[in-house]
């Protein structure tokens, strides 16, 4: 179940990845080479890219690819990293992830019930779109960060 989990995140961010670079070439192409703009296509970059990045965050914690300082806890048993991850989870991840979460709901809802567009002409419409990327990232966080901590517990039990 998991591995089709990170699977289906990973797909969708390497997705949205290929995405961001088509569209960049298409708008960068049209600029320069057609001396034409659109705000529509340079507005779809930014949220390509932030949708990629924030469902990137629950799959890189998946996969135990996340950064964080190494200098002490690379030399540490698997027992004690266990141990850290599992309380980094507790400590860090999950209250700011359910926190996110908690508001991003209403964030994304306020966006939809005023069909928050975008203010520059030519803009894209459909701002909660983008908006609803935030809490459903971090429901994947909590997820991701639920069977990492998960898979750390066993480490403990062995």
């Amino acid at each position: 179940m998991r591995y089709q989990y990170t699977q289906w995140l990973e797909r969708l961010t390497v997705g949205l990845l290929l995405l961001t670079i088509v569209n960049v070439f298409i708008d960068v192409a049209l600029r320069y080479g057609f001396n034409n703009s659109s705000i529509a296509l340079q507005e779809m970059e930014w949220h390509l890219f932030s949708s990629m990045f924030l469902l990137g965050i629950a799959y890189t914690l998946q996969k135990d690819a996340h950064v964080r300082v190494d200098v002490f806890y690379a030399k540490f048993t698997p027992k004690k990293q266990a141990i850290i991850n599992i309380i980094g989870f507790i400590i860090f991840i999950l209250p700011i992830s359910l926190l996110i979460t908690y508001y991003g709901i209403d964030f994304t809802y306020s966006a939809y019930i005023i069909n928050e567009q975008s203010g520059d002409p030519g803009g894209l419409t459909q701002r909660f779109i983008i908006k609803g990327i935030i809490p459903l990232s971090f429901i994947l966080v909590i997820v991701s960060g639920g069977l990492f901590a998960k898979d750390n517990y066993e480490v403990l039990k062995q």
